[in-house]
């Protein structure tokens, strides 16, 4: 038997969600057929301490879900978080939405075969501040030279290719990864076929990036608009069900941005704090009260690719709405009502 490291990994209550952990050292098993055995099990937190429970009933309990191995002694478990058990009976606390999207996928989702693709946007930081903001006052030369660049006007590019290659052993599938138009601004780009894998994927890309970040003395900054004057971040939504990319038809994709439409208001409650200071209605966003969509558009909040026309009506769109502080579980919540 050999001790390993065992991270208990949740999403808090904040309204700007962010990834909570707490670490077991256990002994690793070994089961009769001679495989390793993990002894998994629930834990308890304080809830008080992240926005999931008062001081006088502060116990929340951690189940793990999905199951990561980041080295041989090394793994995360993501968790989702339960008040304590009534008569043996566990409910899903009030902020696990990832319980109601899996219920939701289990129930009326099977035949429907949702993929998604995220597009993460985020800023790199030092001691709080942008890696590329100038000590004192101003700010960096305000030009079109940050968004795929190289050289001089981005920093970081080997710890986003790192990223990239931790995540994808393990399972997480980053496709692509970019500098953005802000200065100290990247994204990578986060795809799976299966809805729920896409959103535990994505908070676990968030924590390892987080983690990595650690040992450089480097930090995130998920906020959808840090800068005034600047294009803010966020967490572009790409999906698609198999009548999306099998059937095409054109009346179909108008029927699901119709409902998107219909659902607007209500969404955006969803999509992320503070995103209506990202959604202006400038820097290649649409405004916050209103929806649009268009072929090949970065103005509207959904932007039909010229591909998915050129072929016949078959492909995704791209949901622009969701900042980059969204929880993804939530997100998901509403792309079922737009496909169901």
């Amino acid at each position: 038997m050999e001790w390993v490291h065992l991270d208990y990994v949740w999403v808090d209550g904040s309204e700007s969600p962010r990834l909570r952990s707490k670490t077991k050292v256990v002994k690793l098993g070994t089961m009769e057929d001679g495989t390793p055995e993990l002894p998994l099990g629930e834990w308890n937190f304080d809830g008080s301490s992240t926005s999931q429970a008062t001081t006088i009933d502060s116990e929340r309990v951690l189940q793990p879900m999905r199951l990561y191995r980041l080295s041989p002694n090394h793994f995360v478990a993501l968790c989702e978080v339960f008040h304590p058990p009534i008569a043996g009976e566990y409910i899903p606390h009030e902020t696990n939405y990832r319980a109601e999207l899996r219920e939701q996928i289990s129930q009326n989702m099977q035949h429907i075969a949702l993929w998604i693709g995220w597009e993460q946007e985020y800023f790199f930081t030092k001691n709080g501040r942008n890696i590329l903001w100038p000590d004192g006052s101003g700010e960096p030369p305000k030009n079109d030279g940050y968004y795929c660049a190289s050289g001089g006007t981005i920093k970081c590019r080997k710890l986003v290719r790192e990223h990239a290659d931790v995540c994808n052993q393990l399972g997480i599938n980053i496709v692509g990864y970019n500098a953005e138009v802000a200065p100290g601004q990247w994204e990578y780009q986060c795809f799976a076929e299966d809805a729920l894998k896409a959103c535990d994927d994505l908070w676990m890309s968030r924590f390892l990036l987080e983690m990595m970040c650690e040992s450089q003395e480097l930090g995130i900054n998920w906020n959808p608009k840090p800068h005034e004057g600047w294009n803010g971040s966020g967490c572009h939504t790409n999906f698609s069900t198999v009548m999306m990319r099998e059937a095409g038809e054109q009346e179909h994709f108008e029927d699901i941005l119709a409902t998107m439409k219909g659902f607007h208001d209500d969404t955006m409650l969803h999509y992320g704090a503070q995103n209506r200071r990202r959604l202006s209605g400038t820097y290649e966003t649409a405004p916050y009260d209103k929806f649009s969509f268009g072929i090949g558009s970065r103005g509207d909040s959904v932007r039909i690719p010229n591909t998915t026309v050129s072929e016949g009506w078959k492909g995704y769109i791209e949901d622009r709405r969701p900042a980059s502080n969204c929880d993804p579980y939530r997100v998901a919540l509403q792309l079922t009502k737009f496909v169901l």
